[in-house]
């Protein structure tokens, strides 16, 4: 008997720091979506593929939903909410919070209207009693927006493979979308400018991160073959901010370099030499026309 292919589009959606890109990367099996407790850490909407032999399920990673504050915000919002009728499945992902925020709310209010099926997410489970989870469980329960509600911990890789059979439930018949060795749409540029980004995210002080964009300049591999070179820019939007980006005596940028370098050479399976530059362009995120030409479109 011929089995019955699935296969399907899934978009996540939540706030920032529910955990979104870990719960990916853990279902991947690979890092493609970067890490780290700041907001706005996802920037772009990001495919990643999940592939096994009977079905095949393409998730979408967006931005954390919150209110813009610049041309950068307004677009990171706007393709956030346009995947929610666009795709065969909606998850929802909410932390172990024991309170629904207002954000949250704004968010629920949202999905009240779309027709597409929507799967609750309650990241974050390791901390929280048993009790805690089913009383989350009964407050989102009543709700009656929420086709299943599966409790989870991404940074644990607990109760992933119940959500993903929950999602096989839910698509439709279909062909296999991409090859069977391939994660993401995204090219290695991309991946190896969001890793820089996420060094820059953990390493730096609260206020620059959201302002820096990296720029790959090239990837040149050397003759014989035993190295690569990556040359990028990383840019901020004030001149006191490149000063923090590089550090005193160039430690920040030679902190940022070494740990982005050691995921690099895990991603290309190769030596790299890392060689970052910091560059500045005034205010690009309220700039339409900067957060275009870098790619925000």
């Amino acid at each position: 008997m011929k089995i019955m292919y699935k296969s399907g589009f899934v978009t996540i959606i939540g706030r920032p720091n529910v955990g979104k890109s870990t719960l990916l990367n853990q279902v991947i099996g690979e890092k493609i979506s970067i890490i780290s407790d700041k907001p706005q850490t996802t920037r772009n909407k990001i495919q990643m593929v999940y592939t096994e032999e009977s079905s095949q399920i393409v998730f979408l990673d967006t931005p954390g939903i919150q209110m813009p504050r610049n041309k950068l915000g307004e677009y990171m919002l706007k393709i956030s909410k346009s995947t929610l009728e666009e795709v065969d499945v909606v998850t929802f992902m909410v932390d172990n919070s024991m309170e629904i925020g207002p954000m949250d709310k704004m968010i629920i209010e949202d999905l009240s209207s779309i027709s597409t099926p929507i799967v609750l997410l309650i990241n974050k489970i390791d901390k929280l009693e048993e009790s805690e989870i089913l009383e989350l469980i009964d407050k989102y329960s009543k709700m009656n927006i929420f086709e299943d509600i599966v409790p989870i911990s991404a940074k644990n890789n607990s109760n992933i493979e119940s959500y993903i059979e929950v999602l096989k439930g839910k698509l439709p018949e279909g062909p296999q979308y991409f090859p069977e060795d391939m994660i993401t749409d995204q090219p290695e540029r991309f991946i190896i400018a969001e890793i820089i980004r996420e060094k820059a995210l953990i390493n730096l002080e609260e206020e620059v991160p959201h302002g820096i964009y990296v720029e790959i300049d090239s990837i040149k591999e050397r003759k014989n073959k035993d190295i690569i070179d990556v040359f990028a820019n990383i840019y901020c939007e004030k001149e006191s901010h490149k000063g923090i980006v590089i550090g005193k005596r160039g430690v920040k940028l030679q902190e940022i370099g070494q740990t982005a370098r050691m995921d690099i050479e895990s991603l290309l399976g190769s030596k790299v030499n890392l060689q970052l530059w910091v560059k500045v362009e005034k205010n690009w995120r309220d700039r339409e026309n900067k957060v275009k030409y870098f790619g925000y479109k």
